[in-house]
């Protein structure tokens, strides 16, 4: 014996809960930032406004420091880069990491194992649905990237940064 539901009725008992799930999805991320522990920037942050971040910073590098975008990857030039020096968000010139903490993940962005202490803070990012750890510059709140734990030893995290986010500095 068969069981046959007209289609209108399996339409109708299936799309409520479909559209409850859908609508508590594109509610989480917000529900989520509102109760997350996240570290957020310091009081020092340059207050510039939305027009003055454009004139300061190259398209690249306002589409990732202000509308958390990512460049493609492996474009930028820091991949390739193995001279002592320090990585500086490109925002506002904060030193975020060391040449000695810069390892080959293979992954077509620079990345490193730790960050100087104070550089970032974080918070967790929905856009690919399941969460992530983002993390932006402590100074001026610019998107660097995420932080993932599958980096080397001594930390066991590799923080996977957007090249157009940092500038490099030489060590003298």
């Amino acid at each position: 014996m068969s069981f046959k539901v007209p289609f209108k009725e399996f339409l109708a008992m299936t799309r409520r809960p479909l559209l409850a799930f859908l609508g508590s999805v594109s509610v989480a991320p917000q529900v989520m930032a509102a109760t997350d522990a996240s570290t957020a920037p310091p009081g020092d942050t340059p207050k510039l406004t939305d027009a003055e971040w454009k004139q300061r910073l190259t398209p690249a590098q306002y589409d990732v420091l202000r509308r958390h975008g990512t460049e493609r990857a492996g474009t930028s030039p820091l991949n390739a880069e193995k001279r002592k020096g320090r990585y500086l968000c490109a925002g506002c010139g904060l030193a975020l990491f060391t040449s000695d903490m810069k390892f080959e993940s293979g992954t077509g962005w620079p990345s490193f194992f730790t960050t100087l202490p104070d550089a970032v803070g974080t918070s967790t990012d929905f856009k690919l649905i399941l969460p992530r750890t983002e993390y932006h510059c402590a100074s001026c709140g610019g998107h660097q990237g995420h932080v993932f734990n599958d980096g080397p030893r001594p930390t066991g995290k590799r923080y996977c940064n957007n090249g157009v986010a940092l500038e490099f500095e030489v060590s003298a």
